[in-house]
């Protein structure tokens, strides 16, 4: 009996051993079975986002979400360069009006300081409908089907998709008006409230929030149904017109109206959370928003995994047949004319490291690397190199079929001075000393060498910034009109540093002969005031560049709380500070150097401190103007102050890439483009093929050890028969 088994088990493993050799199915996907015939986009995300709420989302990581959920007004084109505004959910660009303080009409070029009130008038598109969701469902009679629930009615119910039926209805201007009335909204504290009360009304709809909730009248933590609180400055005229009104004029609202903080809501969902047991369950909008958008969150479990999925709902929306110079030759218009969105949806699986991120990724399980993800990439030689002055693919790269994309990004990083320093910034007690002060800075300007530091720090990712205003933004300007004169020349077709010896020249005029006072014969010594993150090899890097003009830098490092007051004090000499698009406008740049926007003086974001009465005047000027008038002229003259005083020393762009597979089309590194993901299409025949491929199982020595398994059973099985023979041997001469 027991040698049969042993018989069978030796066929087994033997049967077992050949099934396995032969076995092409990947063992180790993250994906089930069931979706990878789907067209679901794969990324990562490596934190927990807090706010789907788009009234209190503001940052990059919850972008992602918000943008594929909500729709706002307008939105921007996906390949034009200089960014480019088009409708979104608006049928038309706003058609704008003034008035006066009296209320009468002004005409379009009438000076800022003469306007009172700006009107904008915006159609919407018809038909828009909200995705499906249990707060829009009714029953036969009308009535919404989950009001009146409390904690025992909600029962085990903790996902969005645990109510049994959803509901949808119109977009209406009503939801618009809604929705700006919640940034208002006690205790949601949205980043938008400052902005937001440029709209006539708005500091009375809060103050008498304010008055109802300290009254008792209304409370924060339930529903308060904004439709019966008034807002001057909204008004819905009919369903499909929305009207804003502002104090004064500021053409750069509308790309505000761009971003998920003026995205429709409708009552019902505000009603729906605001029930009893709701947020215990974590059902609440942060958690599972509500649009029009091409997707919708279907499955949300944080820290391991988020799903959006197609918005049955969505409107008709096609890929675009037009971009920038080169988009037809790269392929970026192949899907010219394709309705909207062109995947069934995005799964994000949580990965809280690079590392193995970026080993599924070269699996085939994520479709795409993007640098805007991890401030540090895993193996970055053995994916890019550096040729040319360019990035490019490793050999192995390509061979796997990978693509590179790279764009500047519309943001800087910089050293900069604080201008309210007495020795090195404009805060000198005469014009002479002021003057001393500025070539100073000059000479520092030059002997900032970006280039170098960028190819040390950054793997050469980057641009060395030549003015106040980034790449991809309007008034930025290519070529040699575009360099820094002051610190740059133009040679050989590129920007090229001045040479240190002019930078001493300078430095001698200011009256510091290498590197030292004229009349006092002390070192001229610079504190670099940065917080404790900074590394050791870009202190290094700066320190050996200001040395080869003899002056002596000299770190203070402090933890970030400490740096940010030292700034808001204004007692920081030499620093560095960063700024990333709010919005793709050169005010949005220009309005870093305003004076009445200083840090130490108004907490704004002039961290430094620069005041010049012409620079303010030609602000002025400027911010008065429509983003469609012809700025070129007076934006030029603003950079070019601000390049001759240099309170930013040197900084640079950088450089965003994208890595991604083959069976991704339309991707592209752009940060300011969170809309990106309806854009992008998928060929998951050829995904799943590849995928299977470089993961198919190495099973030869699992067989060989089956193979030892059986051959030791038929060994066993022997021993056994002969050990039986022997004994019945025994037993018959007994």
């Amino acid at each position: 009996m027991i040698a049969t088994k042993l018989g069978y088990l030796a066929a087994l493993l033997m049967g077992a051993a050949l099934v396995l050799t032969g076995c092409d199915e990947v063992w180790n996907s993250p994906y089930p079975a069931a979706e990878r015939e789907k067209r679901f986009l794969h990324e990562e995300f490596n934190s927990r986002p807090k706010h789907f709420d788009p009234v209190q989302s503001y940052v990059e990581d919850e972008a992602w979400f918000t943008y594929s959920i909500y729709e706002t007004l307008y939105e921007f084109h996906y390949l034009k360069r200089p960014f480019e505004l088009q409708p979104g959910l608006a049928a038309a660009m706003p058609k704008v009006s003034y008035l006066d303080k009296q209320g009468q009409p002004l005409p379009t070029d009438a000076p800022a300081a003469d306007i009172a009130q700006s009107v904008y008038e915006i159609p919407l598109k018809s038909g828009v409908r909200f995705q499906p969701h249990p707060a829009l469902a009714r029953d036969g009679a009308g009535k919404l089907r989950y009001e009146g629930l409390d904690d025992a009615k909600l029962g085990g119910r903790s996902q969005i998709t645990d109510f049994e039926f959803t509901g949808t209805r119109e977009l209406v201007s009503e939801d618009f008006a809604y929705g700006i009335k919640r940034i208002a909204r006690p205790k949601l504290e949205s980043p938008s409230l400052e902005l937001f009360k440029q709209i006539l009304g708005f500091d009375e709809l809060i103050a008498q929030l304010e008055a109802d909730v300290k009254a008792g009248k209304a409370d924060p933590d339930g529903w308060i149904d904004l439709r019966k609180y008034p807002l001057a400055g909204v008004e819905t005229p009919d369903p499909h017109t929305l009207r804003i009104r502002l104090k004064g004029k500021y053409p750069q609202f509308i790309y505000w109206l761009a971003m998920p903080f003026s995205a429709p809501m409708p009552w019902e969902a505000e009603k729906f959370y605001a029930q009893p047991g709701m947020a215990k369950r974590e059902l609440t909008l942060d958690m599972w928003p509500i649009g029009t958008g091409p997707f919708m969150l279907t499955r949300n479990r944080p820290l391991r995994e988020i799903l959006m999925e197609r918005n049955p709902n969505f409107r008709d929306q096609t890929y675009p047949c037009e971009g920038a110079p080169g988009d037809k030759e790269r392929g970026l218009l192949d899907d010219c004319g394709k309705r909207l969105p062109m995947i069934d949806g995005v799964k994000f699986v949580y990965e809280k490291e690079a590392t193995p991120f970026w080993n599924k990724f070269l699996q085939g399980y994520y479709d795409f690397y993007a640098s805007t993800r991890f401030k540090t990439m895993a193996s970055f030689d053995t994916a890019l190199q550096m040729q040319g002055g360019g990035l490019s693919l490793s050999d192995a790269m390509k061979k796997q079929g990978i693509t590179l994309k790279t764009e500047i990004e519309p943001a800087t990083e910089y050293f900069f001075v604080n201008m309210l320093d007495p020795l090195i910034g404009d805060g000198g007690s005469t014009p002479q000393a002021r003057e001393r002060a500025r070539k100073v800075r000059q000479a520092m300007a030059i002997a900032f060498d970006m280039e170098e530091y960028l190819s040390i720090m950054k793997n050469g990712l980057g641009i060395p910034m030549q003015g106040p205003i980034p790449p991809g933004i309007a008034g930025y300007k290519t070529g040699e009109a575009g360099i820094n004169p002051y610190a740059f020349t133009w040679k050989n077709g590129r920007p090229k540093l001045r040479s240190i010896d002019e930078a001493k020249r300078l430095l001698a005029e200011a009256g510091y002969p290498n590197g030292r006072d004229e009349k006092t014969g002390e070192p001229l010594v610079i504190n670099l005031d940065v917080y404790d993150v900074f590394k050791r090899e870009q202190l290094e890097i700066v320190i050996k560049q200001m040395k080869r003009i003899d002056i002596q830098l000299v770190p203070r490092l402090t933890e970030w709380n400490r740096w940010q007051e030292m700034h808001r004090k204004g007692a920081a000499q030499l620093s560095f500070w960063g700024w990333n698009a709010d919005y793709p406008d050169p005010e949005n740049f220009l309005f870093l150097f305003y004076s009445k926007n200083s840090k130490a003086k108004y907490q704004g974001e002039n961290v430094t401190n620069y005041n010049n009465p012409e620079f303010d005047k030609l602000f002025e000027q400027f911010r008065g103007m429509d983003v469609t008038a012809d700025r070129q002229p007076i934006i030029d003259k603003m950079a070019d102050l601000v390049r001759r005083d240099a309170p930013v020393l040197a900084g640079w762009h950088n450089e965003a890439f994208e890595l991604s597979h083959s069976w991704l089309r339309n991707s592209m590194p752009v940060r300011m483009l969170h809309t990106n993901r309806k854009y992008l299409s998928l060929d998951v025949a050829k995904r799943n093929a590849l995928s299977a491929q470089w993961n198919r199982p190495q099973l030869w020595p699992l067989a060989l050890l089956f193979a030892a398994i059986a051959a030791l059973a038929v060994l066993s099985v022997r021993h056994y028969r002969r050990h039986e023979a022997q004994t019945a041997r025994s037993e018959a001469a007994q």
